[in-house]
C-alpha cells in the first residue's frame, strides 16, 4: 500500500508504565534506511523521552490520528481505540480475560484489527517477542531485597538488606554490580543457616532470575540432591544453595505411571502436584512457570498450613514472579505495585498483611515487573520486534484475512481482522 504512518502511543496504565514497543535508535533506522514514518505520541513518564526521538529526527505529536497502524505495549484505553485501525499491543484477552473483553469487543464494533505480541512465535509455538527476561532480572532483584526486609523485621542481620528494589537502581548492570558486591563477604563469612532458592521453570523468567542470583557464589544441587541436603553435616553456610525444577519434578502421575512431558502438557488432569517435599527445604521459592487452571498447582493454601503447623523450616519469601492471582501460588490473592510490592499470608489463619511482618511467607506480587527496568526492557523488546516492522508497514491492512500478507509469525498473532475474530480465535466468541 500506499506511504503508511505509523503511531507509537504512550503508555498510561500506571506511574510504573515507562517501556516502549519501539526505541528512537530504531526508529530513527527505520526512517533514515527504508523510508517509514512514524509519529510518537508525547508522554511525560516515558523512560525515553520526547526530545529523544526528536534528536533522532522522528515527529512526536499528541494526535496519532494520522496512523494507521498503531503500537503500544499494553492495553489502549477503550475511549482511546479508534474505528479502522490496525494495533499492535499485549490484550490480555487470549484466555478470554472478563476484564479485557469489553476492549476486545469494541476493536471489533469498530472494525479494527488487534495483533498481540503474545501470540507472536515461531513455528515450534516459541514467543519470538516478550520481556520475559526482564520481569526475571527485577523479581529476583525485588525478592533480594524482600529477604533482607524480612530478615531485618525479624530483627536478623541479613546482607541483602543492602538490596534495593530495581527499579531504584539506574541500570541493570548497576544492580548486578551492587549484588555482586556482597559475594566476596558471603564466602568468607557466610549467613547463619544455609540460604536454599528454588526455581519452579526454565524458561526466559527462570534464566533471567537466576542470571541475577548467579552473581554471588552460587552453589547448584538437583532436587533429589535437595531432599538430603539439609540432613547432611557438611551444608554448606558461605554459599547460596540454587535448585531449578522442572515439570517431572513439580508433578507426578496419579495412576502412579511414569512421567511423561506431552502426556502433562495434553492431559493434566492425570497429574497431582508433588512440590510439597520440597517446599518445606527452600527458604526462597522463585515461581517461573506458565500455568493455567488445567495443571495442578504448585503452591497450595493447605500445603503451607501443614508445613506451618509442623514447626520445622519454613519457606520465608515466595517470588510469585508470573503472579496469576489465586493460581499456580495459590496463596497469591492480589497483584502489587513496585512501591508496595509484597504482603504476607499468613497459613494458620488464612489472613494476608501488607508488608513483610506476620507469620507466614513474604509474597512478591508486582505483576509487572518489567517496567522496574524500563531501559534495558525496552531495547531487547525493541530488537526482537525490529525484523517484523518493514513488512508490517508494507501489509495492505484493508485486504481479508486470508489475503493479508504478513511474515507468518505475525499473522499467527492478529487476534482479529477488520471487526471479525480470526480462525484461530474463533474460540473467543464465548467470553464476549
Amino acid at each position: 500500500m500506499g506511504n503508511m504512518i505509523i503511531g507509537v502511543r504512550r503508555e498510561d496504565k500506571n506511574k510504573w508504565e515507562r517501556r516502549v514497543p519501539l526505541t528512537p535508535e530504531i526508529l530513527e533506522d527505520f526512517q533514515t534506511n527504508e523510508g517509514l514514518s512514524f509519529i510518537v505520541q508525547s508522554s511525560p513518564i516515558r523512560v525515553f523521552k520526547d526530545q529523544e526521538y526528536e534528536n533522532r529526527g522522528v515527529s512526536v505529536s499528541e494526535d496519532l490520528s494520522p496512523a494507521d497502524l498503531i503500537f503500544a505495549v499494553k492495553e489502549v484505553p477503550i475511549p482511546l481505540i479508534e474505528d479502522n485501525k490496525a494495533y499492535v499491543f499485549f490484550s490480555h484477552t487470549i484466555k478470554g480475560q472478563s476484564y479485557n473483553m469489553p476492549l476486545l469487543q469494541r476493536i471489533l464494533d469498530g472494525g479494527s484489527t488487534l495483533v498481540d505480541y503474545e501470540k507472536i512465535a515461531d513455528e515450534q509455538g516459541r514467543r519470538l517477542v516478550f520481556f520475559g527476561v526482564h520481569a526475571g532480572y527485577a523479581g529476583m532483584i525485588d525478592t533480594l531485597h524482600l529477604l533482607g526486609k524480612r530478615h531485618g523485621a525479624l530483627g536478623k542481620k541479613c546482607r541483602f538488606l543492602q538490596v534495593k528494589m530495581a527499579y531504584q537502581y539506574s541500570s541493570l548492570a548497576e544492580a548486578k554490580a551492587e549484588i555482586a558486591k556482597l559475594g566476596p563477604d558471603i564466602a568468607e563469612r557466610g549467613f547463619s543457616t544455609p540460604i536454599i532458592f528454588g526455581f519452579a521453570g526454565y524458561g526466559n523468567v527462570s534464566n533471567g532470575a537466576q542470571e541475577i542470583l548467579d552473581v554471588l557464589p552460587v552453589v547448584e544441587i538437583t532436587p533429589d540432591e535437595l531432599l538430603s541436603l539439609r540432613d547432611k553435616e557438611d551444608i554448606k553456610t558461605n554459599c547460596v544453595y540454587k535448585v531449578v525444577f522442572k515439570e517431572e519434578d513439580m508433578a507426578e502421575r496419579i495412576d502412579g505411571s511414569a512421567f511423561e512431558l506431552q502426556t502433562y502438557y495434553q492431559q493434566p488432569e492425570l497429574f497431582r502436584s508433588k512440590f510439597g517435599q520440597y517446599l518445606p527445604l527452600l527458604s526462597v521459592l522463585i515461581n517461573a512457570i506458565y500455568w493455567t487452571e488445567k495443571y495442578p498447582r504448585l503452591v497450595t493454601k493447605q500445603l503451607l498450613k501443614e508445613i506451618f503447623q509442623s514447626g520445622g523450616h519454613r519457606p520465608e519469601v515466595i517470588g510469585d514472579i508470573s503472579i496469576d492471582i489465586d493460581g499456580a501460588i495459590e496463596c497469591s490473592y492480589k497483584s502489587t505495585h513496585s512501591d508496595h510490592p509484597s504482603y504476607v499470608y499468613d497459613p494458620l489463619n488464612d489472613t494476608y498483611a501488607d508488608g513483610v511482618e506476620g507469620n507466614g511467607p513474604v509474597i512478591l506480587a508486582v505483576d509487572n515487573l518489567p517496567c522496574e527496568l524500563p531501559r534495558e526492557s525496552s531495547e531487547t523488546f525493541s530488537s526482537a520486534l525490529k525484523p517484523f516492522i518493514s513488512a508490517m508497514a508494507r501489509a495492505d491492512w484493508k485486504q481479508d484475512f486470508e489475503n493479508l500478507e504478513l511474515p507468518q509469525p505475525i499473522k499467527s498473532a492478529v487476534i482479529a481482522h477488520k471487526g471479525e475474530l480470526t480462525p484461530d480465535f474463533q474460540y473467543l466468541k464465548k467470553y464476549l
